[in-house]
């Protein structure tokens, strides 16, 4: 499908960038929870790489919890994203959705790859170890209809 009327076509999201109010405290509560190999780092910001995608840490939050803004991160395995938040006190919503907030109010919804639409390549998910990563049935019905199989 091409762009109309001029306008660009959206085509994902690269990054998310979270402010926090300390990074190394970030980084030990998202790794607590999720496992990423070492951040790039600069001047007041870490990089949390997921594959062709990069979760942003910016230092310095002063604004106050988010009350509806939010963005979801894509697992591998929502329960045991549920264990973890649970092991580390973290309150989560119940099932079946998981809903958490990082302890500078930032707002996460953690959905399962296998459940959703979105899709990475092959070899995104072959360079992440995660090469038998599938989807379900749902996840491939939606992806039917919207002709995004590639069948």
């Amino acid at each position: 499908m091409e762009a109309t009327g001029g306008r660009v076509r959206l085509v994902g999201i690269n990054h998310v960038a979270l402010e926090v109010g300390d990074l190394e405290e970030a980084l030990e509560f998202y790794g607590a929870l999720f496992e990423f190999g070492p951040p790039e780092r600069e001047a007041g910001m870490v990089f949390i790489d997921m594959g062709d995608q990069f979760l942003a840490l910016s230092e310095g939050r002063a604004a106050p919890p988010d009350r509806s803004r939010h963005f979801g991160l894509v697992v591998d395995d929502k329960e045991r994203a549920r264990e973890a938040l649970e092991r580390a006190g973290v309150e989560a919503s119940p099932p079946p959705r998981l809903n958490f907030r990082d302890p500078w109010g930032n707002w996460l919804q953690v959905v399962d790859y296998r459940d959703i639409q979105f899709t990475k390549a092959p070899a995104a998910l072959r360079g992440m170890g995660l090469e038998g990563l599938s989807k379900r049935d749902g996840a491939i019905r939606e992806l039917r209809e919207k002709g995004l199989l590639g069948e």
